[in-house]
C-alpha cells in the first residue's frame, strides 16, 4: 500500500539529513535519507509495506537518539518519492542500489552496515544478506513466507500455491550466517509472532529472539517500551565485542 505524498521529513524531529536518490534502472530512481550519527554502524532500514519513508520519522529520531547510529532509509519503487512501480524483484533491485550508495559514501564504514527490515521490510533484508552478507541482520514482525501469510489470511481458499515461492524468508534465512535479532510484538494480529519464531528456527547462529508481550504489529517501537531499546542496544554493542577465545 505505498502513498506518494511526503507529509514529514526529518525537519519534523530536529535532524539534520541527506536526501538521496540513487538511479535503479534508466530514467527512474529511488529516494532516500541519510541520519549522519555518532557510532560507526550504520542502519539500512528497510521498512513495510504501506506508506513511505515520511511515516518512520518519529522512529527515526528515537533511533537516532537513543542508538546513535547512522540511518539510511529507502523508499522502494513506487513508493513517496521513488520512480516505478512495486515488485519483488524491484524491492530486492532497490535493496542492493541503497547498499551499493551506502558503500560508496566516505563517512560510511562498509564492514558496518546493519540490515534493518520491519515485515515486507524484514524479507527484502533477508535476501539482501543472502546476496551481500552484513555486519548484522535486525528482523521486526519478520513473517516466514507469502505462503504462511496466505494460509492465515485465506485458510479457505488455496491461493497460498501461487505464492509459495514469493518473499520466501524461510528459504533464505539459512543463506546467512551474520548474527540475527528477531523482535515481534506477541499481541500482533497482522503477521502473528509464531510466524517471526518459525524464521528465528530456520536461522543460523548466533541468533537472538525477543518477544514483547505488549506490541502489536506497528508499534513496537513505542508499546515495546525500554525493552525495545535495550534489546537493539545490546545486541549492536555485541557486534564490538572481541569474539570469546
Amino acid at each position: 500500500f505505498p502513498t506518494e505524498e511526503i507529509l514529514d521529513t526529518p525537519n519534523k524531529v530536529g535532524l539534520a539529513y541527506d536526501e538521496v536518490n540513487i538511479s535503479v534502472v534508466e530514467g527512474e530512481e529511488i529516494n532516500g535519507w541519510f541520519v549522519a550519527g555518532t557510532s560507526p554502524v550504520t542502519l539500512l532500514w528497510l521498512h513495510g509495506n504501506g506508506g513511505n519513508i515520511g511515516h518512520r520519522v518519529d522512529e527515526m529520531a528515537l533511533m537516532h537518539y537513543r542508538l546513535g547510529v547512522n540511518i539510511f532509509i529507502v523508499d522502494y519503487r513506487g513508493y513517496g518519492r521513488s520512480d516505478g512501480i512495486p515488485s519483488e524483484e524491484g524491492m530486492y533491485q532497490d535493496a542492493e542500489a541503497a547498499l551499493e550508495y551506502l558503500r560508496s559514501r566516505e563517512d560510511v564504514r562498509p564492514d558496518q552496515i546493519v540490515y534493518f527490515g520491519r515485515s515486507l521490510g524484514a524479507a527484502v533484508a533477508v535476501e539482501l544478506a543472502a546476496r551481500q552478507p552484513p555486519l548484522a541482520l535486525v528482523l521486526v514482525a519478520p513473517f516466514a513466507s507469502l505462503s504462511h501469510m496466505a494460509r492465515i489470511a485465506m485458510p479457505w481458499l488455496p491461493g497460498q500455491w501461487l505464492v509459495r515461492r514469493h518473499f520466501n524468508s524461510l528459504e533464505r534465512i539459512g543463506d546467512s550466517r551474520a548474527p540475527l535479532l528477531i523482535i515481534h510484538g506477541e499481541r500482533d494480529e497482522t503477521v502473528p509472532v509464531a510466524q517471526g519464531r518459525m524464521l528465528f528456527e530456520a536461522a543460523n547462529s548466533p541468533k537472538c529472539f525477543q518477544s514483547l508481550p505488549t506490541a502489536g504489529h506497528n508499534d513496537t517501537f513505542d508499546a515495546g517500551g525500554e525493552t525495545y531499546w535495550r534489546v537493539l542496544a545490546d545486541f549492536l554493542k555485541t557486534l564490538d565485542d572481541p569474539p570469546a577465545e
